[in-house]
């Protein structure tokens, strides 16, 4: 999650015995991060969980394809926390499969694939953009286990049927569902009352009760939805309420742009951070 220096070693080693993939767990093996050696420059790219989310997530429903072929795709699901890319969204949408978002987190993807088979619905796959991937419900957690053996397959695939690697196979789904680029990271404040007053001044803009920004940048980008899980708040709803669960006691508000932008700033409940995800979603027609 942290960026290439802890592949450095994998990458040492990669080039000394002329890998040009790399799979890597963390210690207790339930996420997956993955390199590949570029062919013509020999540089080495990371891809982040949004990447890699989009590629297992085409792989995963070729895989249901070939396994069960002139199945109907309208009992078939996907699922991404709310912070990730809505790349399968997209697909979702040209496909025809179900997607589904949730509150960050496997557990809210797997009790919500739960009850998606007890109702007959076939769960393809789920991921988090920190790295997390639950291919198949086989377990119902993210799993670096059978993500990466998933992932092997696909690029083992690639290579031998249609002669590319998972970055030209990640432009192919980019040409087809329209481009997708993500930016994530945090800020760090280890003063609690002071996170609460940062949100608190987006919630009440300009000093005005209840008004969230209208626009960014000073007015270059139009702010055309508001969510806020803190308090319930979601204008793009028709009674203007949140459908996912709300919690007073963390800070979560996404932005929807009418550049087809989303930001969504979050605190972690884990550790002194508000974290920030913002994804640009172009259409397949703009290039």
């Amino acid at each position: 999650e942290e960026g290439k220096s802890c592949l450095v070693l994998s990458m040492k080693l990669a080039d000394d015995v002329g890998s040009d993939l790399i799979a890597a767990n963390d210690p207790d093996a339930d996420r997956l991060a993955i390199a590949e050696r570029d062919l013509n420059t020999k540089q080495w790219k990371v891809f982040n969980g949004n990447e890699i989310g989009s590629l297992l997530g085409w792989w995963s429903l070729q895989y249901y394809k070939d396994k069960c072929p002139g199945a109907d795709l309208s009992n078939c699901y996907m699922l991404a926390s709310t912070v990730s890319s809505k790349m399968l969204k997209t697909m979702s949408r040209v496909e025809g499969f179900n997607f589904e978002e949730t509150l960050t987190g496997f557990k809210w993807m797997g009790n919500r694939s739960v009850e998606l088979m007890n109702e007959g619905k076939e769960v393809l796959f789920a991921f988090e953009e920190a790295i997390g991937f639950m291919f198949s419900p086989a377990v119902l957690d993210k799993d670096g286990v059978s993500a990466s053996a998933h992932l092997a397959t696909m690029a083992s695939y690639l290579k031998l049927k249609e002669g590319i690697s998972l970055s030209e196979k990640l432009d192919q789904l980019y040409k087809i569902y329209g481009y997708h680029y993500s930016i994530t990271s945090y800020y760090l404040c280890y003063e609690p009352e002071k996170i609460v007053r940062i949100f608190e001044r987006i919630r009440n803009w300009e000093g005005t009760s209840a008004q969230y920004p209208p626009f960014i940048l000073e007015g270059k980008y139009k702010i055309s939805g508001i969510r806020d899980l803190t308090t319930g708040i979601d204008t793009s709803q028709p009674d203007g309420k949140s459908t996912l669960p709300t919690s007073k006691s963390s800070q979560m508000i996404t932005f929807t742009l009418d550049n087809d932008t989303i930001v969504t700033l979050r605190t972690s409940g884990t550790e002194p951070k508000i974290k920030y995800y913002a994804e640009y979603c172009a259409k397949p027609e703009e290039r």
